[in-house]
């Protein structure tokens, strides 16, 4: 047998005792990511990956598109212009007293293409849950998580937690936020097979309300609260269909949108709904609003309120970054690589910015203040 047969034979085996090993220990997933990441051209989970996820449809009817404000200006040139390219950015957008006033896209994007959300949805996700908790699916913030969770009944810890504090991310529960650690519990959230069972089957690790740890895992736990209490009273089926006729519809998006499942069928609600910056808009737009679109109440103004409140900290409410101690206060929908949707109450404006790249700095303190400065001196 010639060297190059033996090395050959020696690579193989070594490849699968390492699959078997990452099998055997639970990790396959990673092979998953491999293909959907690395094998993709990307070092982490990218805005188009929607195509090589299975996904739910979020149905818009009748679609209304956002009217252009008298002043409307176009797209951004310059100093600016440039900053957005080189950071990555796909779009940028705002809305001025409801209507578009600056709108540009960047590296063959358009006003109607599909991106990733990340987690953005997780503001998207606590809208739904202040509907539930109108329509008596849920009893309120307060109510036991172990009412929809029984699995961790037996958890002392858990027994204790609240469904509010999944969205606060004080519940507790055990976890580490890292997309770019393949060993992370994030990446096997988002490549693995059933979200439902790989957390269900976790544990809670600190005191309800007194710890804050930034968790999609607690987003998650609380979606699957959320369709239990949906099914339970009889409700919709999927998480998709409840956003679809809580808001898509009544908001009139341009366009149906696209939420990741998992491979049991659930929605990946932490992140993963996947529109165009427009509908993003509208979103944030509804929030200035105070919950109220077309003379509709759609949500409370009471839970809009509940949310931009700062809990355990000042930077974040109910499933929402906030700079409202800051001038001109603002509060945010995030996710990863840099989506933003910025709303800035004292201006009546709401800035969408999407990317394929997170901008440099950190995004509090660098980046949102920055397009925020950089909105305003655009419309006036």
């Amino acid at each position: 047998m010639t060297f190059i047969k033996r090395a050959l034979i020696f690579v193989i085996a070594c490849l699968a005792l390492v699959t078997l090993g990452l099998f055997a220990t639970g990790h396959g997933y990673i092979f998953t990511a491999i293909d959907r990441v690395y094998l993709s051209g990307h070092i982490t989970a990218n805005i188009n990956d929607y195509t090589v996820f299975e996904t739910h449809e979020i149905e818009s009817t009748n679609p209304v598109a956002l009217e252009l404000h008298p002043n409307f200006k176009g797209g951004v040139s310059g100093a600016f212009k440039t900053e957005l390219e080189s950071d990555g950015a796909i779009a940028f957008l705002v809305v001025k007293n409801g209507q578009v006033i600056i709108e540009d896209y960047f590296k063959g994007y358009t006003d109607r293409s599909k991106t990733n959300s990340f987690s953005m949805a997780k503001t998207v996700l606590t809208l739904m849950l202040g509907v539930a908790i109108e329509r008596g699916y849920i009893e309120g913030l307060d109510q036991k998580l172990t009412d929809f969770l029984p699995e961790f009944k037996d958890d002392p810890l858990a027994s204790k937690a609240t469904i509010g504090q999944l969205s606060w991310m004080n519940s507790g529960y055990e976890w580490t936020e890292n997309y770019y650690t393949p060993f992370s519990p994030t990446v096997e959230l988002l490549y693995g097979d059933d979200v439902r069972s790989f957390l269900l089957d976790r544990h809670f690790s600190a005191e309800p309300g007194e710890f804050w740890e930034y968790s999609s895992a607690s987003t998650q736990l609380l979606g699957i609260a959320l369709l239990r209490a949906m099914r339970k009273a009889g409700n919709t089926d999927s998480l998709s269909e409840f956003l679809s006729e809580a808001f898509w519809q009544p908001l009139q998006m341009n366009d149906s949108a696209l939420w990741h499942t998992d491979n049991s069928n659930m929605e990946m609600v932490y992140c993963c709904i996947n529109t165009n910056a427009r509908n993003f808009a509208k979103l944030g737009q509804l929030m200035l609003n105070k919950g109220k679109w077309n003379e509709q109440q759609l949500v409370s103004s009471e839970f809009i309120a509940k949310m931009i409140k700062p809990n355990d900290k000042e930077f974040y409410g109910l499933s929402t970054w906030l700079g409202m101690h800051k001038s001109p206060a603002h509060f945010i929908f995030s996710g990863h690589l840099g989506q933003y949707i910025i709303v800035v109450p004292e201006h009546d404006m709401v800035v969408v910015r999407l990317g394929e790249r997170s901008p440099e700095g950190e995004f509090l303190e660098t980046s949102v203040p920055n397009y925020i400065k950089k909105a305003l001196e655009l419309i006036q």
